[in-house]
């Protein structure tokens, strides 16, 4: 799902089953401790995905660790981004030079409990949720995502942290067909920033996907603009 999302310099993988804990670092499973079983799958998982992105790359594998925040270490020069939920892990990632930040979400396409969508949403996205078509994606769900996959691709690049609140979310194309729905989106950050680089971070575009009963978002801000 997230490979067909994703520009060609990004590389991802994904998993709809789990591997085994073999597949850890003695680092890495230190941090499982006694950690529940539905836990102790998704941590290994995901970080199988992780490294076959950073095969795909070139780079050797290594012990994938949360820093500040959880979000998780990469090598020097690497950007990325990893997610999962109930049957899906994924991970993306990209050189620095190429990508500014990655960000990448995956929930599954079921409404959110009730009163979540009316405490994250601002009121231009809860008109939107409240269009909805019957039997289409779950709109609540897809924009928890999509604000999901904002933070993903802001923190890491910005250290900084930005509450639902403080991006506004507008969903601009969809299609749809056997295999699923697709369309993009477009975040206006409502606390926008300088990078580092020198660059004002106010806005990001988006992709999503829905289909086998997931959603998928991600956000991959190119570091040269286009």
């Amino acid at each position: 799902m997230i490979g067909e999302l994703l520009p060609a310099a990004v590389a991802s993988a994904e998993a709809f089953e789990d591997c085994s804990e073999d597949e850890l670092f003695p680092q890495e499973r230190k941090l499982l401790g006694n950690s529940v079983e539905r836990r102790r799958r998704e941590f290994t998982t995901v970080r199988a995905c992780a490294r076959r992105a950073l095969a795909d790359l070139g780079l050797p594998p290594t012990p994938v660790l949360p820093g500040v925040r959880n979000a998780p270490r990469w090598p020097d020069g690497i950007v990325g981004s990893m997610t999962h939920c109930d049957g899906y892990r994924a991970a993306a990632l990209a050189r620095a030079a190429e990508m500014v930040t990655v960000g990448i979400d995956a929930e599954p396409d079921l409404p959110l409990r009730p009163g979540v969508v009316e405490s994250i949403a601002l009121p231009s996205e809860l008109s939107w949720v409240r269009a909805a078509v019957p039997g289409a994606v779950h709109r609540d769900r897809l924009l928890f995502s999509a604000k999901e996959c904002v933070y993903k691709a802001w923190y890491p690049m910005m250290r900084s942290e930005l509450d639902f609140e403080d991006a506004e979310i507008a969903f601009a194309t969809q299609t749809v067909d056997p295999a699923g729905s697709s369309g993009t989106f477009t975040a206006q950050v409502l606390r926008p920033a300088r990078h580092a680089s020198g660059r004002w971070m106010d806005a990001f575009r988006g992709r999503w996907a829905a289909s086998r009963g997931l959603i998928v978002t991600t956000i991959a801000l190119p570091a040269v603009e286009r």
